[in-house]
């Protein structure tokens, strides 16, 4: 044996990993260009440890003030906290600081965009069906981890920016009924905004939410091993099976992804400044930041706070604030919906077998529509945390800004869901008319009779396959009983009448072929 196998050989022979490394070596994985959002979400998470550890070195979390005497001439004499301190001379004194201080804050936002894109794409295409639910939910709980650990690491340099959102965060807080106080004494160590706040802020940032996405991640990574990645429709797939490229080639294709997704972030961090925090300077209490603006995850949160009215009402002697409570409970509720829809559409369906197979959103309109208009809420939320920023750049009054968002909140999301509905019905017409009438050629041929017709060519055993292989819900008849009433009355919103095009039948599509008939209609 060489020393390769004779070190494989000594492992085996203590931890026992050979035989189910060398079983899962063996496996296919589907080759989708869509299944790249996941590996960018785990390159992202990897960037972000790495640029972490290295700033860890050189930050300190301490809101002890001292004398900034560092390079930065039009701060220096002033006296600020250590954290921001630091973080000017993580910025300026220290060889790549600024360098990884950049590229730490650009992984953070690809890692949440590319989990809410990874999300958006299993939604769309039914990957959280059985037995993927666990998964489903993981992830969900690592896009709600990933913003608040971007949130957290945020405010830990100290600056006005980062004060003017802990401002914002802490209202929010005071206007839950009940507990809000003591959330705010107990997150903030005291009266906002406290001693301990960045300190409190480290640990949660670089401990506690670090440790449980390791975690998090893990086991969606073994739940995906175990049962097998999802694949999308095609000649010879089914539930049972995976058709794609060997293990090894993966691999391969892998870390070259790992590397252009790793230098695709040096480079923002290279050429586009962000968290320029000398700019804004130290954080003091009685100054707010103009034009400030939350990075993108958190612009929903803040957009619904800008455009809500500022309503308060007393009830039992308590002052509730309605324009902190509201957009609260809205943003909560939102991403509640995103979370529990998968155990809402089973159901609904009672469908209760394994799937492996994806959809495509045009057979499932309902779902497609109701995932669009989620999005278009979303975006719409973070025009309004832009308001002002808008109502400068365009030259418009403010309250026009707020007006057209609090009006596109209620209009857009049902606009897009009715828009996104219909083309979906759209799109499997165009299905259903190329199953039975084949592809247009474009050539024009003229019949005996002097008729100009288009010649149509028959479609290939495969493309008739993944038009024609989705299965088709009925919605559930009605019955007793409260519970039994919504779930009958939910079947029949996703797959009653005017949801779905009824797809060909073997009987349709032979008569129109004379008789030949095809096994992959």
């Amino acid at each position: 044996m060489n020393k390769g196998e004779r070190v494989a050989e000594w492992a085996d022979g203590r931890v026992g990993v050979r035989r189910p490394v060398r079983g899962r070596a063996r496996r296919a994985f589907p080759d989708h260009w869509s299944f790249l959002l996941g590996e960018i979400c785990l390159y992202s998470l990897v960037v972000l440890i790495v640029t972490g550890v290295y700033l860890t070195f050189y930050f300190h979390p301490s809101m002890k003030e001292v004398q900034y005497n560092g390079s930065y001439a039009p701060l220096r004499g002033q006296m600020v906290s250590e954290a921001f301190d630091s973080t000017m001379h993580i910025s300026f004194d220290v060889r790549g600081g600024l360098l990884i201080r950049q590229a730490h804050h650009w992984a953070a936002l690809v890692f949440v965009a590319a989990i809410l894109a990874h999300m958006m794409r299993v939604f769309f295409t039914g990957a959280f069906r059985k037995p993927r639910e666990l998964t489903w939910l993981i992830g969900f709980l690592l896009l709600v981890l990933a913003m608040f650990g971007g949130l957290t690491g945020y405010d830990l340099p100290d600056d006005l920016l980062s004060g003017t959102g802990l401002a914002v965060v802490n209202g929010t807080i005071l206007s839950v009924p009940i507990v809000g106080t003591y959330l705010s004494m107990f997150l903030f160590g005291g009266e906002f905004p406290g001693n301990d706040l960045v300190a409190r802020f480290n640990t949660i940032h670089v401990l506690i939410i670090p440790g449980l996405m390791v975690g998090l991640l893990t086991a969606h990574l073994a739940l995906m091993l175990y049962h097998r990645h999802t694949q999308y429709p095609g000649r010879g797939r089914t539930d049972s099976n995976v058709v794609g490229v060997p293990a090894k080639v993966r691999v391969v294709k892998s870390s070259g992804y790992f590397l252009l997704v790793s230098g695709a972030v040096f480079v923002m961090a290279a050429i586009a400044q962000i968290n320029p925090v000398w700019q804004y300077g130290p954080y003091r209490a009685d100054q707010v930041s103009a034009g400030s603006q939350p990075d993108w995850y958190m612009g929903v949160a803040d957009g619904l706070l800008r455009v809500m009215p500022g309503w308060e009402v007393d009830f039992w002697g308590h002052t509730l604030a309605l324009d902190n409570l509201i957009p609260l409970s809205v943003g909560v509720g939102l991403f509640l919906a995103l979370g529990v829809y998968p155990f809402i559409e089973t159901w609904a369906t009672g469908d209760t077998r394994a799937h492996s197979l994806l959809d495509r959103p045009r057979n499932r309109p309902v779902r497609t529509a109701l995932g669009v208009a989620w999005l278009s809420f979303y975006l719409v939320s973070l025009i309004g945390a832009a308001n002002d920023i808008i109502a400068i750049r365009f030259h418009v009054p403010v309250e026009s800004v707020t007006w057209a968002v609090r009006i596109g909140l209620l209009v857009v999301p049902v606009a897009t869901y009715v828009l996104t509905k219909r083309m979906a019905l759209g799109l499997q017409r165009g299905d259903r008319g190329k199953v039975l009438h084949g592809r247009e050629t474009g050539i024009i041929k003229r019949m005996p009779d002097g008729e100009f017709v288009e010649v149509h060519e028959p479609l290939r055993p495969e493309q008739l396959h993944v038009l024609t292989q989705h299965e088709q819900y009925s919605p559930i008849g009605p019955g007793v009983g409260l519970s039994q009433r919504l779930r009958s009355r939910v079947s029949r919103i996703l797959y009653g009448e005017g949801t779905q095009i009824i797809k060909p039948t073997l009987q349709e599509y032979q008569a129109l072929h004379k008789g030949h008939a095809d096994d992959h209609a």
